[in-house]
Parts: structure tokens; sequence; C-alpha cells
């Protein structure tokens, strides 16, 4: 069953009892990264392994995401500027231990791409907050393998 979390604004990214921050570089443009986060939602699929459904909702002012495994996110997007920033914050979850979970997804210009920076802001009691800080080899694996692969994906359509 779905839970209810603590609205929070784009101030929380700096402000949440955990940040876990994570980076690297695309050889895709800012403009290619960013449409395949924000814009092709349902896309998430086929580069970031750990979704399942990715579904925009709102008229596209939020998603629901379901990740392998049966955890659901009902979110409301925060912040959609092209080439640079999209976030969103997380209102309802079967996650559990959760207050509040915010994500943002920073894109800057790179000598050869793109640097993406990714940071999972969370409240949670705290024997939660320290299971998510011992996850955070996981989560960066899982970022990493998803720029990877959304990278191959953005690559081969530009080559077509």
């Amino acid at each position: 069953m779905a839970r209810r979390l603590r609205p929070v604004e784009l101030d929380f990214v700096e402000s949440a009892p955990l940040r876990l921050v994570f980076s690297a570089e695309l050889s895709a443009s800012p403009q290619a990264v960013y449409e395949a986060l924000a814009e092709d939602v349902p896309g998430w699929t086929s580069w970031f392994t750990a979704v399942s459904s990715a579904t925009p909702t709102h008229g596209g002012g939020g998603r629901e995401i379901r990740l392998k495994g049966g955890v659901l996110f009902l979110e409301t997007i925060l912040a959609t500027d092209p080439g640079e920033r999209y976030a969103y914050r997380v209102d309802e979850t079967n996650a559990p231990g959760l207050r509040a979970l915010l994500e943002e997804w920073r894109i800057t210009p790179a000598a050869n791409g793109t640097r993406v920076q990714w940071t999972f802001a969370a409240d949670a009691p705290a024997l939660m907050l320290a299971v998510l800080k011992l996850g955070r080899s996981g989560l960066a694996t899982s970022f990493r393998g998803a720029v990877r692969s959304l990278d191959r994906r953005l690559t081969r359509s530009a080559a077509q």
C-alpha cells in the first residue's frame, strides 16, 4: 500500500538529511540527455534497468515509476530546465521508512559531451538513513550502468 511522503521543494536537494551525489560523463549532447530524462519518460525502461515501467501522469506534471522488485513511486516534477536540470519529488511510495525523497538530475556541457550529476536527497528515520548510506555503492553501480546504457542509446540514435 502506498504512503504519502512529506512534500518538499527544490531547496530540499541542499538541505536533506541524506544527500547521495553521483556523476558521470556522456558523449551525447546536453539537449539529447535532457530530452531522454524529461521528455521520454517511458523510454527510461530501455536504459535504466532498475525501472520496469515509467508513465507520465497529470498531463506531464508527474510520473508513475515502478522498479523491478515492486517498488512504486508517484512523483511530481518540480523542475524542467531544458538542457540543464530535471527534478522530481516522490509524493507516494510503497517503499518503507521514507519521509521525503527528491531526485535532481543536473546536466552541464563537458569537453566531449555532457556531465550528468544525480542527487538523491532523502529524509527518513535514523535507521533507514543508515541503510540508505550502506546502499550507496549499489545506487552508484545502478547510476553508472544507467548512464552508460543511456549514452549508448543516444549515440546510436544520433548516428542514424
